[in-house]
């Protein structure tokens, strides 16, 4: 692999490093007078750390191990969760330190993409909104109708977001995982 292979997304390893990284943005830079170069903004995928490279032109690449498969989440156990491949149903442990904020997002039956290093997990993908049931919120009060009025409410995984006052307990709403945003209503 060389740096005309540099895409959006293209995993490799950095020289010494023992995590692989992922492109997040790329440009070619052709000056005037000199060597043509790649400037690179790169993700640690172990660690999440974010890092500038320059690569000239020709430079030899590395490409990582890495491979994406589609898992069921079932349950947690510990700090760790467990996830299943639905075609063998061989489980997989994933720590908690690898999933962060988004485990607050993962619900029973859901399919995320879960990233292995050397057949190891080193982190999820979750889908960009989930659907999930409204467990607890207050009513809205009568004449607080301002618009864009919110009150929290706490959904069945746990994770609190603001929903307009309208949305009832026990409702099912659609929330942006991205930025922990009600979306809409959904009826179940």
């Amino acid at each position: 692999m060389d740096t005309s292979d540099i895409r959006k997304g293209l995993k490799m390893m950095l020289d010494g490093s023992k995590d692989p990284f992922s492109v997040i943005e790329f440009q070619f830079v052709k000056p005037g007078k000199g060597q043509a170069f790649t400037r690179v903004k790169l993700k640690n995928m172990a660690n999440g750390n974010v890092l500038e490279r320059t690569f000239k032109s020709g430079e030899k690449l590395e490409p990582a191990n890495v491979e994406t498969r589609t898992y069921q989440y079932i349950y947690p156990e510990g700090s760790d969760f467990v996830f299943m491949d639905q075609n063998t149903g061989e489980q997989i442990n994933v720590p908690g330190d690898k999933i962060g904020d988004d485990a607050q997002w993962l619900s029973d039956g859901m399919n995320v993409d879960v990233t292995l290093f050397n057949e190891q997990p080193i982190g999820i993908e979750i889908p960009p909104s989930v659907v999930l049931q409204i467990t607890s919120c207050e009513p809205g009060v009568k004449g607080d109708t301002a618009s864009g009025a919110t009150k929290p409410a706490t959904l069945s995984t746990g994770a609190t977001i603001n929903v307009p006052l309208f949305v009832k307990e026990g409702e099912w709403v659609k929330v942006d995982t991205e930025g922990g945003k009600y979306l809409e209503r959904v009826n179940r």
